[in-house]
């Protein structure tokens, strides 16, 4: 057991007695991103060089995945700062402390911070880890910001442990391999994940438009994304099974609902537990009477929502005067229509009603209006919410305990890089 020194640094703790502790600017050199142009030469296509944003930046090792490029033309106008290959880049503003190292050439944008290490006193790849590990400390101390930011002249001031070249070659390698390990056990349950999503789609799909009997005769439902349809199913117009509600103004005091994909529309305070979020709250200035009221049973069209933003409310209450609510004028289940307005081959059906999406263009109700939607006789439309809300609850708990799995071996991950570049546990150890 080697002896060990308190470092001075409260979130580092103790190190190796043998270990140094050095100011970022005495180990690398910094170079900042640059601000984007509306006249840059910056596409997908490969030509030129990677460009790279927050959003390449996924937690890996290297970052690879580019999907923007920049010409040479552009590089020698506006001149932007090459990053060369092991450079180290770290997002410093907004999500702050996503951080990979480069194999090659590129460029970023402004929200990126490269650092350069000086190899004759650091291993590129063991800064990396280290600044992986103080990546939560990063972000801790940029949150006190109005706008989360981290300049240059902290990151040159932020203290790092530095062992010998030696030990930091063999730190570096032991958790290249340990990653690497970690992250395809990573990607092979996200794959598992996306699976089962793909799956619960299928069968959502498969039963709000074919039924749960699969020796129902079939007739043509009328409309592409609907398919054949079981001969006992009417298909009819939006319009003449829901209607427009227009009820306006606040008076008695109803609580703002917040319309969302993943929980429906529900109250903010609800939608800030469940996701961790702040909702978006009303200006000071804005009228109450302007507030559209929405009733429980009622559905709510999210703006220009194209992932499936036909929402579902089991609350009383208002919502923002841009949304779109509408409620049913004949007898339905409710739970099946929630299904409906889920299923991809209706979202796409909406989508295709928005192509002008980029000049504004909301989806109207008009447009659902017009649209022809199946129409199940009502004991069906319950037994097909019943077995959907059963096994979509099956298949989403499976979903679930998989990512309380992603979410142990991400805090495995973090603590072992932690433990290893702070000198708290030693390579050999483990050999």
């Amino acid at each position: 057991m080697r002896e060990m020194k308190y470092s001075g640094i409260e979130w580092i703790g103790c190190i190796p007695n043998n270990w140094g502790m050095y100011h970022l600017k005495y180990l690398c050199n910094f170079k900042t991103g640059g601000t984007p142009s509306d006249k840059m030469g910056i596409d997908s296509i490969n030509i030129g060089y990677p460009w790279i944003t927050p959003q390449d930046i996924i937690d890996r090792i290297y970052i690879e995945n580019f999907t923007q490029y920049i010409s040479q033309e552009a590089i020698n106008q506006f001149g932007y700062k090459l990053f060369p290959p092991k450079s180290i880049l770290l997002v410093c503003i907004a999500s702050i402390g996503k951080v990979g190292i480069v194999r090659e050439n590129c460029y970023a944008n402004q929200q990126i911070t490269a650092l350069l290490p000086y190899e004759s006193r650091v291993v590129p790849k063991f800064i990396l880890y280290f600044v992986k590990a103080a990546s939560q400390k990063i972000a801790y101390d940029a949150s006190s910001n109005v706008v989360p930011i981290i300049n240059t002249s902290y990151l040159k001031q932020f203290y790092c442990v530095v062992p010998s070249l030696s030990e930091q070659r063999r730190i570096a390698s032991f958790l290249d391999a340990k990653c690497t390990e970690i992250d395809a056990l990573t990607a092979d349950i996200q794959e598992q994940i996306d699976t089962l999503e793909q799956y619960k789609h299928s069968v959502i799909t498969e039963t709000v438009t074919k039924g749960l009997n699969p020796d129902a005769k079939m007739k043509d439902g009328g409309e592409e994304w609907v398919g054949a349809i079981p001969t006992s199913w009417e298909i009819k117009k939006g319009k003449y099974l829901f209607e427009q509600r227009n009820l306006r103004g606040n008076l008695i005091e109803l609580q703002l609902l917040s319309p969302t994909q993943k929980y429906g529309v529900i109250p903010q305070s609800l939608y800030e537990e469940l996701s961790g979020m702040s909702a978006v709250k009303l200006n000071e200035k804005t009228d109450l009477m302007l507030l559209k009221t929405i009733h429980k049973g009622d559905y709510c069209i999210s703006l220009r929502s194209f992932q499936g933003g036909f929402e579902y409310s089991e609350y009383e209450g208002v919502v923002s005067p841009a949304y779109q609510v509408f409620y049913p004028t004949v007898e339905i289940a409710d739970g099946y229509y929630k299904y409906l307005f889920k299923e991809s081959g209706f979202i796409e059906k909406m989508n295709s009603y928005t192509m002008t999406l980029r000049d504004g263009k909301n989806i109207a109700f008009a447009d659902f209006g017009n649209t022809y939607i199946p129409y199940p006789p009502i004991p069906e439309q319950q037994v097909i919410a019943d077995f959907l809300d059963a096994k979509c609850a099956k298949i989403d708990e499976i979903i679930s305990q998989k990512r309380e799995q992603l979410a142990i071996i991400e805090e495995y991950k973090k603590s072992l890089i932690f433990e290893y570049v702070t000198g708290k546990k030693e390579v050999n150890a483990w050999k």
